[in-house]
């Protein structure tokens, strides 16, 4: 089982880490917020078996630069792009876990011809969000709106970053026992860095005007994913009662999926070896 190392790319005017391991066609791993690449370390192992694992710190997080812009999707999907290209990879499949599962689809619509597997975990296609937020989704992602605020999240959240942060991973875990205290501090760690409280909630900020008006014109041409797409997520997070897999129909052509049995919202941190196994059949495909 290859060991992941760690690597840093300039792409472009971005200084990009990212870990890297194994052999075979590539797969690159997205995290989401508020994590980095390190949320993938108890699937990367298994996946490197047959894969040439890429799990890079998306725009903003972790150790990768912290830009005063350019966290709207369609350029966080770019830097990937070129990442790749740059590590000399024409096509790859890619699996991106909330805010990288956003990242992950515009990636697959921009660039077809790049991204030969889509694997989403634990979201649904933002612009359905938005049109689904009833009293439900309101208070299960009332982070979202509360992220979109200028300058106020730094404010409070800035006064303690790791019980902010700590709220979501005990609230948004099946357990109710929250991850692996060294797991936090590593991310607790990566959101103290300078920049990096800011640039998590640009990612979010994005969502207005700039992601929203892409989606909604991909959406009105009729562009809809042509990949084959897996949509994983957690049976008792918020999408365990919603119509996932009806969704995400509306948005691409070959869906396959499943809820994931004890699991909250950190997929690849509370049920690795479901994962595993459903990424290893659909990357088989």
């Amino acid at each position: 089982m290859s060991r992941l190392e760690e690597q840093t790319a300039q792409v472009g005017n971005l200084r990009m880490h990212y870990r890297r391991g194994g052999e075979g066609p590539p797969l690159f791993l997205l995290h989401g917020w508020p994590q980095t690449s390190h949320c993938w370390h108890r699937v990367a192992g298994p996946l490197t078996e047959t894969h040439t694992v890429i799990a890079p710190d998306l725009r903003g997080y972790g150790r990768t630069d912290k830009p005063r812009g350019g966290y709207d999707k369609r350029t966080m999907a770019a830097d990937l792009a070129r990442l790749a290209e740059q590590l000399g990879f024409d096509r790859v499949a890619v699996a991106g876990h909330d805010r990288g599962g956003r990242v992950a689809h515009r990636w697959a619509l921009d660039r077809p011809e790049q991204v030969t597997h889509l694997a989403v975990l634990d979201i649904a296609p933002t612009r359905e969000m938005w049109h689904r937020l009833d009293s439900g989704v309101a208070r299960a992602y009332w982070h979202w709106l509360f992220h979109l605020q200028p300058d106020l999240p730094e404010l409070l959240a800035g006064q303690n970053i790791a019980a902010y942060l700590g709220y979501f991973f005990e609230r948004w875990t099946f357990q109710r026992q929250g991850l692996p205290a060294e797991d936090i501090a590593e991310y607790v760690r990566a959101f103290e860095a300078p920049g990096a409280l800011r640039a998590g909630f640009d990612d979010y900020r994005a969502a207005f005007p700039d992601d929203a008006e892409l989606d909604d014109a991909d959406y009105a041409a009729g562009r809809r994913i042509t990949q084959p797409l897996l949509a994983l997520w957690g049976e008792a997070g918020l999408l365990g009662s919603l119509p996932t897999l009806e969704i995400w129909r509306d948005y691409a052509e070959n869906v396959t999926g499943s809820g994931l049995s004890d699991c909250g919202h950190f997929l690849p941190e509370e049920q690795p070896e479901q994962v595993v196994r459903h990424l290893q059949e659909f990357l088989a495909t």
